[in-house]
């Protein structure tokens, strides 16, 4: 007799159905993800998929929690090689941006299906202010500018990073393209024109 889906520690049970859910929203769109969906392709009951994530709004956002916290963990290790120069660190955090956008554009699908949902937008903006977070204390040392004026920057860099990844996406600009524009616009919130 085959072994039973249950046979699975519960973490274990849950990294395979978030897993499936990647495929799923990458198959599908984030339209196609529900319990019941999910369940099915990860060949499990349904209440195994209800106990782990309760309603699809819990699913979805395990799923945008645990993309955010990959791309993240992406941009962190490129921080790791990154020239010690404001350019160096700007130019890593362009690439992975758009590393990130490009490997994981159910990130986008998801996020998008979580619109509307205040406590799921609430969750959404804390994901964002620690990615805004990151983002400011690699670029404070080469900042002329007080923390909190380079983390509101930071914010407008991200929001002209999200712009610039919908070109790509359309291909109305290439990586090497958005890589440059969106390393210029850090450069530009430091408040250190022509310095490194």
């Amino acid at each position: 007799m085959a072994s039973t889906p249950a046979r699975l520690s519960k973490q274990a049970r849950r990294e395979q159905l978030l897993d499936t859910a990647v495929e799923l929203v990458r198959a599908r769109g984030a339209d196609g993800l529900t319990l019941v969906t999910l369940a099915e392709a990860a060949g499990v009951s349904r209440p195994i998929a209800y106990d782990h994530f309760k309603t699809r709004s819990g699913l979805l956002l395990a799923l945008c929690r645990r993309l955010d916290a990959r791309h993240r963990r992406a941009v962190t290790e490129a921080l790791r090689d990154a020239a010690p120069s404001a350019d160096g660190v700007a130019r890593v955090i362009s690439a992975a941006y758009f590393a990130c956008a490009t490997d994981m554009p159910e990130l986008n699908a998801v996020s998008a299906a979580l619109k509307g949902n205040p406590e799921m937008e609430a969750a959404q903006r804390e994901m964002l202010d620690e990615y805004i977070g990151l983002m400011a204390t690699a670029l404070l040392p080469y900042a002329d500018v007080a923390p909190g004026a380079l983390r509101l920057r930071c914010v407008g860099v991200l929001g002209a990073a999200e712009e610039l990844a919908t070109a790509l996406h359309r291909g109305r600009a290439s990586a090497p393209e958005v890589i440059a524009a969106l390393t210029d616009l850090i450069l530009g919130g430091l408040g250190r024109p022509g310095k490194s």
